[in-house]
């Protein structure tokens, strides 16, 4: 059984972040993370109605481990306050609104984890305001992509996260295109194991692998992305402005790459961000790279204690389908 954390620990690093005076009412560990825990604290008094602490301990990562893991690599688990507070900063600099950080600590002396309080942006997702009020949502909407322009228009010859970038590292591999192909050859291996239907088709899926990156031309320039970015990740802030959130995987790669995941998380909602120029090659080497990996990981994560279980299973089972419709008519 996991122990999260107690609310003992979580008031006082929030009295560490707002003064000793503060009051807390109440916490709420909210629904939907799987590698760190995220805390509503509610608080008494007239000056702040609640704080958003991140707590990146142990126990609040449901993905298990795994072994020999390069932290470099582009695909490595992005979790921790060193790449939230390096992704915190750029796009700050560049004028896209992320939560403002009260406190950061990786000392370990105030809390047992590396731990963050955040303001509460407390308008909800753009994913709720899409069903509930259609008309503002799309204004949130356009913001969004035009916020993702300003993310998209930054330019480097490396590729790679940008904490790791920031110090000075190199990411692993080639080019974000033979990353993409041996983590699609991975995650299918991995769903052969675990899907019937993908098993039954592992020959063709290899197959058209192959093919579809043998299609992709090199490049030597990449852009800003968010990289796992869909409506759960994107706040509205109380003047109705987008906020991003779960930006630890920040990094420099294929814009085809967030546009692949923008394209399956939106749906309907994705013309709206879509934008000229994108490589054919790599958007269809990226989609069915995608749909294994959301095949692949879903099914990974529930080896361990995922609460959301059935979400999950449904996604595989979505995702699973989607893959194979991607196979060419025989």
């Amino acid at each position: 059984m996991r122990q999260f954390t107690e609310t003992e620990a979580l008031s006082g690093i929030v009295r560490e972040a707002l003064g000793a005076g503060i009051q807390v009412a109440g916490v709420d560990r909210l629904r939907g993370g799987s590698k760190k825990g995220v805390y509503r604290v509610h608080l008494e008094g007239p000056r702040t109605a609640s704080v958003i602490v991140y707590s990146w301990a142990e126990a609040e990562n449901f993905w298990p481990g795994a072994e020999d893991v390069d932290a470099a690599h582009p695909f490595a688990p992005a979790s921790g306050l060193v790449p939230f507070l390096a992704a915190q900063r750029r796009l700050d600099r560049l004028g896209v609104r992320v939560p403002g950080v009260l406190l950061a600590d990786d000392s370990r002396r105030r809390y047992p984890a590396d731990v963050a309080v955040v303001e509460d942006v407390a308008g909800g997702t753009l994913e709720a305001l899409l069903d509930t009020d259609p008309a503002r949502a799309a204004d949130v909407l356009s913001e969004l992509a035009a916020l993702l322009d300003v993310m998209h228009q930054q330019h480097s010859q490396r590729y790679g996260r940008v904490d790791v970038l920031e110090r000075g590292d190199k990411a692993s591999g080639v080019s974000c295109e033979q990353l993409v192909l041996e983590r699609a050859l991975e995650d299918l291996a991995e769903a052969v194991e675990r899907d019937p239907r993908i098993g039954s088709a592992a020959a063709p899926l290899h197959d058209r692998l192959q093919e579809l990156a043998v299609r992709v031309s090199p490049r030597m320039e990449h852009a800003l992305i968010h990289s796992e970015l869909g409506p759960d990740h994107v706040l509205v802030d109380a003047s109705g402005h987008p906020v991003l959130i779960d930006i630890e995987g920040l990094m420099f790669f294929d814009v085809e790459w967030e546009h692949v995941f923008l394209q399956l998380r939106f749906g309907e909602h994705y013309p709206v961000l879509s934008r000229p120029g994108l490589d054919p090659a790599r958007l269809d080497l990226f989609m069915l790279a995608m749909r294994l990996s959301l095949v692949a990981g879903p099914l990974r994560l529930l080896d361990g204690d995922f609460p959301h279980r059935a979400l999950m299973r449904g996604i595989a089972e979505h995702n699973a389908k989607e893959a194979l419709a991607l196979l060419p008519l025989s």
